[in-house]
């Protein structure tokens, strides 16, 4: 099995991580990113600007059949992803795999529903990039993709693939032993570090100097850590102390996606993060007071930019 042909899905702050290098590193047209509309014309007219360099990709529309992927890469936001899992129907083959690369905790489960867990790997990023306008500047080589089975003590078939696809494009990665406990880990740093930002509006550099906000960031994380314990996924104090050295070393002027889209006025991956929390505390039992704050504060801030569009 030897990936030849990748289809990405979301060329925005994760989606070009990959872009430049598989286009690279692939055979003329085996690369594409799939837009339609006037998406589309913009990439086709503009491209995106990465580290001064600019890049017009291959397009391939939703409709378009016969050709399909070996590998399928979904980078879109949450509120895109049923769309995103409709979009990719005709570049999914008998034997494509697909790597859903988003923040959240139930991506693969969604995409499985659809496509069958034979397509599906485990996946997530750790990487902070800040795209605006089709223009991001970031270091290459200063994240990760993490990919594999649920488990990873020997590497099936799949996954020796898309490693090969990797080493061969120069796109860093990381194969974790326990793919859950890695996305829950990544999910309860996201959730405390994204929520109090978008909440505060406050720079990661924050959690530099402001202990208050890492209280606050810390309480929301110990809530994500309590759910994943009663899912049966080992988390908790030693992996939130772990996060501490990590979060303070992360560029000061970044910010995180939820605290982005409200600057920009756009809906945020609120329902994702914090409001999956509340549910899953809900439906579990544990109460998760700090998340619920997170998220109707920002379901408030949401409000804010909607008063403002209609007001002009």
């Amino acid at each position: 099995m030897r990936i030849e042909k990748v289809t990405l899905i979301g060329l925005g702050a994760m989606g070009v991580f990959f872009a430049p290098r598989l286009q690279a590193g692939l055979e003329p047209g085996n690369f594409r990113v799939m837009a339609e509309g006037e998406r589309k014309k913009r990439l086709e007219s503009q491209g995106v600007t990465l580290n001064g360099v600019n890049y017009r990709f291959p397009i391939v529309e939703p409709s378009e059949t016969g050709n399909p992927a070996d590998l399928i890469i979904m980078a879109v936001k949450d509120m895109g992803l049923d769309q995103a899992i409709r979009d990719i129907a005709g570049q999914v083959g008998e034997h494509t795999q697909i790597l859903c690369v988003m923040n959240g905790i139930e991506s693969e489960e969604r995409v499985a529903a659809v496509y069958g867990w034979e397509h599906v790997l485990y996946s997530f990023m750790r990487v902070s990039i800040v795209m605006d306008k089709g223009v991001a500047n970031f270091d290459p080589d200063s994240g990760f993709v993490h990919f594999g089975e649920k488990t990873n003590e020997t590497y099936s078939l799949r996954v020796e693939a898309v490693k090969e696809l990797f080493d061969r494009c120069g796109i860093p990665y990381k194969i974790n032993t326990d793919m859950l406990k890695g996305i829950w880990f990544k999910y309860m740093a996201n959730v405390g570090e994204n929520m109090t930002c978008a909440l505060l509006g406050i720079p990661f550099g924050a959690y530099r100097t402001e202990e208050s906000a890492n209280v606050i960031r810390r309480a929301a994380m110990r809530e994500v850590a309590a759910i994943a314990q009663k899912k049966g996924i080992d988390i908790g104090e030693d992996e939130i102390e772990k996060q501490e050295k990590v979060v303070k070393n992360l560029p000061p002027e970044n910010k995180p996606s939820t605290l982005q889209d409200l600057e920009r006025g756009r809906k945020t991956e609120v329902e994702m993060f914090s409001g999956t929390v509340v549910r899953l505390g809900e439906e579990l039992g544990i109460d998760t007071p700090v998340n619920r704050v997170l998220y109707h504060g920002i379901k408030v801030l949401e409000y804010k930019n909607e008063r403002k569009k209609q007001q002009g």
